[in-house]
């Protein structure tokens, strides 16, 4: 009898002892990021270094988050799976949110919107962490951050012409 109530409150605060991905992150202190890196002006290289508007945002995130940064550059097969599977914390890589991606993952509140939503994936069942990134979003957006980038990686690039 003693053995069959063990066995269930085994199995009861298992499902509850789980460890949360914020705890992981914290402990690593580091927010592992997931590129793709050829997406210019998202995320791209350019001589051999990682720039663009997402590698900028992610910097943004993990320091509204008091983390550091690592930026991983994977190919698009593992860029979703690698997440899932807890590789990477998170994508930056112009992931749009739909039904088929909800089904697997967990996604932030939409980053940009003018047009088409993208949103920051991350595993499911982790509302602490879901808490976290959105939090640091909303900052990110109250503060003018997010317009600023927006503004650097993605306003029309005008020539200053002398008017005669």
């Amino acid at each position: 009898m003693r053995f069959t109530i063990g066995v269930l409150l085994a199995m009861l605060l298992g499902s509850t002892a789980q460890a949360e991905l914020i705890d992981d992150v914290n402990d690593r202190n580091e927010l592992r990021i997931a590129v793709e890196a050829t997406t210019p002006p998202y995320n791209f290289k350019d001589n051999e270094q990682l720039t663009g508007f997402e590698i900028e945002l992610g910097q943004a995130l993990a320091s509204e988050m008091d983390l550091g940064v690592s930026f991983v550059v994977v190919s698009d097969g593992d860029l979703l799976e690698g997440v899932e599977s807890g590789r990477y914390d998170i994508a930056l890589n112009q992931i749009t949110p739909t039904p088929q991606l909800k089904e697997r993952l967990d996604y932030s509140e939409p980053y940009r919107d003018d047009g088409q939503a993208l949103v920051i994936p991350f595993q499911k069942g982790n509302p602490a962490f879901h808490s976290s990134v959105d939090r640091a979003l909303q900052r990110i957006k109250d503060d003018g951050r997010l317009e600023l980038l927006k503004q650097k990686w993605f306003a029309p690039q005008t020539s200053k012409v002398s008017p005669p």
